[in-house]
């Protein structure tokens, strides 16, 4: 069974885990009570590389914390990170990267104590799962027959900036150049090779693993990059505070952690 296949059905397994019974005593839910506070809506800007993530852990977070609703703001972790330098709302800042955070904490938009990194990822090549391209490694990229790579912008898009450092560690870039075809995040990236657009990508491994219109053809070297690291902090000037050191503290949690895994994140 393939892993994309495979994935959902463990994911399902672990929800109804979560949510009849618990996977340790007392049951994940159990571990964190939401304290007597009114309605409140938090907003999250989270990298888009999270969207499918976060997405699956808000019912288990809603659950335990019925009076907290959180509002998704999915992009590029640089165009995030700009928006809250120029005054978007937001209580949580998610990123993909160090630096759009750290461009935040060298300003006094986030709050110090609150920031920690939460997960990990890998970067991948891929391409349509119906392309006849034979490449076991990123190196076989500079004889590979192609017109159109798709890569993150690499001012604001994260997995661009890292695919940047890959092809530059293997002396492909200014071989590559007049191949690029640029996304605005990770997600337009693997649109364009789900659709043909481009014949192949640099994503995430969690990007590329529930798309079945794609394929992973080779995993990039951990020492031709940064390591790609998650951190998460309060925004200081957010509205709800405690609401938001409470959804930082779940996503810590076991259970979340355990969904974090099965979509493919790794531990710091």
């Amino acid at each position: 069974m393939k892993r994309r296949q495979f994935l959902p059905l463990v994911f399902a397994g672990l929800l109804s885990c979560l949510v009849v019974g618990g996977c340790s005593a007392g049951g994940p839910l159990a571990l964190s009570k939401t304290r007597t506070i009114s309605p409140v809506t938090l907003t999250v800007s989270a990298a888009a590389s999270l969207q499918d993530v976060l997405d699956a852990i808000a019912p288990q977070f809603q659950s335990a914390h019925p009076n907290i609703v959180v509002d998704y703001n999915f992009g590029a972790s640089g165009a995030l990170q700009r928006q809250i330098e120029q005054g978007a709302p937001a209580d949580i800042f998610f990123a993909a990267a160090k630096q759009p955070m750290d461009a935040l904490s060298e300003k006094g938009m986030i709050v110090p104590d609150t920031r920690q990194d939460l997960v990990t990822n890998r970067l991948v090549l891929i391409a349509p799962e119906t392309s006849k391209l034979v490449i076991t490694e990123i190196a076989q990229l500079k004889t590979a027959d192609i017109s159109r790579f798709a890569v993150g912008e690499f001012r604001s898009v994260p997995a661009g900036q890292y695919a940047k450092q890959v092809l530059e560690a293997l002396d492909l870039l200014e071989s590559l150049k007049p191949k690029f075809v640029f996304g605005n995040s990770v997600r337009n990236v693997l649109a364009a090779v789900e659709s043909g657009n481009a014949e192949v990508g640099m994503v995430y491994a969690t990007d590329a693993a529930f798309s079945k219109p794609v394929k992973i053809l080779a995993t990039a070297p951990e020492n031709t990059h940064q390591p790609i690291v998650y951190p998460i902090a309060m925004v200081q000037n957010g509205s709800h505070p405690e609401a938001a050191q409470t959804f930082i503290d779940f996503l810590t949690m076991e259970a979340a952690q355990k969904i974090f895994a099965v979509f493919g994140f790794g531990p710091v």
